[in-house]
């Protein structure tokens, strides 16, 4: 039984990856809702019985279509108008209407004699990508380091970090994606974390082009891990005279509240002063009042 793989991501624009491996394996970035068509090349194969699978991350194969002596069947879980199979001489081909986030997977064909191909549990590996830190605000002129985990879901089970490992770093900005892709290699094993492989890139951010979200893709096992991405941003270096400007305007603010609670609390007291002297000589008014003429004096 020969075969091929190809793996599709939904992202916003389209991209496309080839990295020499036997046997090559693609990525496929399309948008959501627009259409992809797969091609299974069988060329001087028996093709008695072809298969369409697909495997999303973490889970196990799933047949989508099959074709036998000439007659193509879709699998019930895919038995809907978005799911195609086409024939012609040498070529297989697979077309997957209006993408969405569900149809993100590897899907490979094989062809062969074999009637009921079957596949072992037990011997399915999950592992994905973590990138770190998922933002970074970075000063015009300094760098950057972004970093991306090679992780097993088991956590028993520690993932197999050679040098066979090859990591793909590109940017995706407001203009796209940028296919300046740096090759890495593996430069750091976590010996805490007996499960994780570290890969990590350094990046001098010059001028605002240099942000955008940076995204890290590693090839391993015949398949392509592509990470969530790290969100990269400028902020520009603030001037000395911006500085002394905002320590200036911070001590004006400072002292005009001083004065204005000043200058109340000194207008409170006088008034409270005011309000007792009026009362204290009234009070004595009336008490001289009552005495200027007692009864004695009318005799």
């Amino acid at each position: 039984i020969q075969g091929q793989q190809k793996s599709i991501f939904c992202y916003k624009k389209a991209l496309i990856l080839t990295a020499d491996l036997l046997p090559p394996i693609s990525l496929t970035a399309v948008e959501p809702g627009d259409n992809v068509t797969l091609v299974c090349n069988v060329s001087g194969m028996e093709m008695k019985y072809f298969y369409w699978h697909k495997q999303p991350l973490g889970h196990m194969v799933q047949n989508v279509a099959k074709v036998i002596h000439g007659q193509s069947t879709i699998s019930e879980e895919f038995k809907d108008s978005r799911f195609t199979v086409i024939k012609n001489a040498s070529q297989y081909f697979l077309t997957i209407r209006n993408v969405s986030k569900e149809d993100e997977a590897t899907y490979f064909c094989h062809t062969g004699t074999d009637y009921s191909p079957k596949f072992n549990h037990s011997n399915q590996k999950c592992v994905y990508v973590k990138q770190s830190p998922q933002r970074a605000s970075v000063l015009l002129g300094h760098s950057v380091t972004l970093n991306c985990s090679l992780l097993s879901k088991n956590k028993e089970t520690a993932v197999q970090c050679s040098d066979e490992h090859t990591v793909f770093w590109f940017r995706a900005g407001p203009e796209g994606f940028d296919l300046n892709i740096i090759n890495t290699h593996r430069n750091s094993r976590d010996e805490d974390v007996k499960r994780s492989c570290v890969f990590s890139l350094s990046k001098t951010i010059q001028d605002s082009s240099d942000a955008g979200t940076y995204y890290c893709a590693v090839v391993t096992c015949g398949k392509i891990l592509l990470g969530k991405g790290t969100q990269v941003e400028t902020r520009p270096e603030l001037e000395p005279v911006v500085l002394a400007l905002g320590v200036l305007l911070a001590c004006c603010v400072s002292v005009i509240a001083f004065l204005i609670f000043y200058i109340k609390q000194r207008s409170t007291t006088k008034e409270h002063c005011r309000g007792r002297l009026i009362h204290t000589h009234t009070h004595i008014y009336t008490y001289i009042y009552i005495w200027t003429a007692p009864p004695s004096q009318q005799s």
